[in-house]
């Protein structure tokens, strides 16, 4: 039996290529299991290890349908920073679901055979992929693998936002790009939750989207009042910690702009320094690729850095984020439901059109691969 998986290989020539590589399916080890994947989104998290930071809208078709293979220019100014991937093939796929057609002797693994089972393991762009039975997420009866693709990276991401905010002592959030089905899930949580959020997003049909699933605050960045509109909705729900997930541009420094805007109609919480109540902004994604930018005025109470999901985990522990993984599998059809533009094949991924699409990285246009089509 051969496996297919999809691979990307940075060149000595600068260029970033993406091809379909098969090699044997090796036998599983007493506690793993062999997944036939069916379903494995493209998250914004997979495309700095698939695209390895090339322009893509210099992409062209090289070889033929049946073995395609997808070549991209990496800028200059780019190519240090992927320099030691130069000459690796690289297997990239963060999470994906499939059905578990072999396993190994242990009755772990053995339980599982038949099964529909979620992973974030890596490599999931695969036709096979051999995980080990306890990093498998069986999922309820009736649950196909498309909608239980994006168990992990997502549902998990909106989850650590809430915790992280309770955590850190604050008691509403801020989230931009909030039209994603990422923003969608948080929303969703936070209505479970009753926690205060606030949506930014950029157009009309995304306010339009999540009034539409309960949202109570959603500020339009193409309004006019925009930046009124987001001080008095922080003044409201006293959000003091914002998850960005756009990066770059300004938006990260309005949003502690507007906060200490908001906190200052409260004379009890400023001081000479401005308020004295921390502001946070967490940038976790990289949709604006433009440099961070933002002026200094917000006092001396704030902070803006990174955040990751797997630290998260971490510091909650393997079994909190066990029960966390449960919660998740139990509301994979309603509250962490995701929402597709289109399944694809490695056939059909691999074309000049759909990495268009892809690279855009645009609300609504997300994509499902699923190797095992085609």
């Amino acid at each position: 039996m051969d496996n297919l998986q999809l691979k990307s290989l940075v060149t000595a020539e600068g260029y970033v290529e993406l091809f379909l590589e098969s090699s044997p399916v090796p036998d599983c080890a007493e506690d793993e299991v062999l997944i036939e994947v069916h379903a494995a989104p493209i998250n914004p998290s997979d495309m700095g290890a698939l695209f390895a930071s090339a322009d893509m809208s210099t992409a062209e078709l090289l070889g033929s349908s049946d073995k395609p293979r997808i070549r991209a220019m990496i800028p200059e100014s780019m190519r240090k920073a992927v320099a030691a991937r130069e000459g690796k093939a690289l297997a990239c796929g963060n999470e994906g679901a499939g059905i578990v057609v072999a396993t190994g002797n242990s009755q772990e693994a053995k339980a599982l055979m038949g099964k529909t089972v979620a992973v974030l393991g890596g490599r999931m762009y695969s036709k096979y992929r051999i995980n080990k039975a306890k990093t498998c997420l069986k999922l309820l009866e009736g649950t196909t693998p498309k909608e239980g693709a994006s168990c992990f990276v997502n549902p998990l991401t909106a989850i650590g936002m809430v915790e992280t905010m309770r955590m850190e002592g604050h008691s509403a959030l801020v989230h931009t790009a909030a039209a994603s089905n990422l923003g969608q899930m948080l929303q969703k949580f936070c209505i479970n939750e009753s926690v205060d959020l606030v949506n930014i997003v950029r157009k009309q049909e995304h306010v339009d989207l999540l009034k539409g699933i309960g949202a109570k605050y959603v500020c339009n960045t193409s309004s006019p009042n925009f930046f009124a509109h987001l001080t008095d909705v922080l003044a409201e729900t006293k959000a003091t910690i914002a998850f960005d997930a756009l990066g770059g541009g300004e938006l990260a420094g309005d949003i502690l702009t507007a906060m200490e805007h908001a906190l200052s109609r409260d004379a009890a919480t400023s001081g000479p320094y401005g308020s004295t109540t921390h502001k946070q902004v967490y940038i976790y994604g990289g949709l604006d690729r433009s440099a961070t930018k933002f002026k200094r005025s917000f006092g001396m109470s704030w902070g803006m850095g990174g955040y990751l999901l797997t630290p998260f985990l971490q510091k909650i522990g393997r079994d909190a984020a066990n029960k966390l993984r449960q919660k998740v599998a139990a509301e994979i059809t309603s509250t962490f439901a995701s929402s597709y533009t289109k399944e694809v094949s490695f056939q059909e991924l691999l074309t000049v059109e759909a990495i268009s699409v892809i690279d855009k990285r645009a609300t609504g246009e997300k994509y499902l691969v699923n190797p095992s089509q085609g």
